[in-house]
């Protein structure tokens, strides 16, 4: 079966420009015109649209999903390395991400201890010339 842009780009759940955006950078191949015609893409390229949605989702870069794609199904070992590459990047992505939600909530504490009418501590820690602790 045969889909226009617009087709495929509802079978797949994205909209036309990403589509046109994945064929510029190599993730989707570009159908040939036909004279005086629409590209047409065949039924399997949703397929890939939805492979490379689901690899985005967990965290794969795009150049790292066409990595995949050019490795395929037989090279288990390599696809593996990336796939555990990706998981180390979001291991330290999650230490970071503590790490801030602990200051934040230091600072959101400081903002409900502290009720100044004249300053906002949270505000206060944030300029140039900080506060001491709450």
């Amino acid at each position: 079966m045969a889909l226009t842009i617009g087709k495929l780009a509802q079978l797949a759940g994205v909209n036309v420009e990403t589509i046109r955006y994945y064929e510029r950078i190599g993730l989707l191949n570009q159908p040939s015109r036909p004279y005086a015609g629409f590209r047409t893409y065949p039924a399997e390229t949703a397929r890939r649209i939805h492979f490379i949605k689901r690899a985005q989702q967990l965290g794969f870069s795009l150049k790292e999903i066409s990595e995949l794609l050019l490795l395929g199904g037989g090279q288990c070992e390599q696809v593996r390395t990336l796939a555990e590459q990706n998981r180390n990047r979001i291991t330290s992505r999650i230490r970071d991400l503590t790490a801030m939600q602990a200051v934040l909530d230091e600072l959101i504490e400081c903002c409900l201890s502290e009720r100044s009418v004249e300053h906002c501590s949270l505000i206060d820690s944030l300029s140039d010339k900080p506060r001491d602790a709450c």
